[in-house]
């Protein structure tokens, strides 16, 4: 079933490639939405697609990767879409 994933990042989650390594996740997954960074030095993930993809993308976003440090993510699956076509970097 399709769901919609929103995730707040925390840790050391920007300069460090991090939306770029969402970004290549979400898009072997087949997943549509963002990835943002936000002025309080987190990362916001908003992605659609089948929930067990979701979660998928979920488990990468809390490994990150070896220049990332993610302390928390927290975040919410709801069942309302927003109808994303693309997944993207959004600025």
């Amino acid at each position: 079933m399709y769901k919609r994933l929103h995730a707040v990042v925390f840790g050391k989650v920007q300069g460090v490639g991090y939306r770029a390594f969402i970004y290549d996740k979400a898009l072997s997954l087949g997943l549509k939405g963002f990835v943002k960074n936000l002025p309080d030095g987190t990362v916001e993930i908003e992605a659609e697609g089948d929930e067990i993809y979701l979660f998928q993308l979920l488990d990468k976003a809390k490994k990150g990767t070896p220049l990332t440090n993610v302390t928390n993510v927290d975040f919410k699956i709801y069942d309302d879409l927003k109808g994303y076509t693309t997944f993207k970097i959004a600025y």
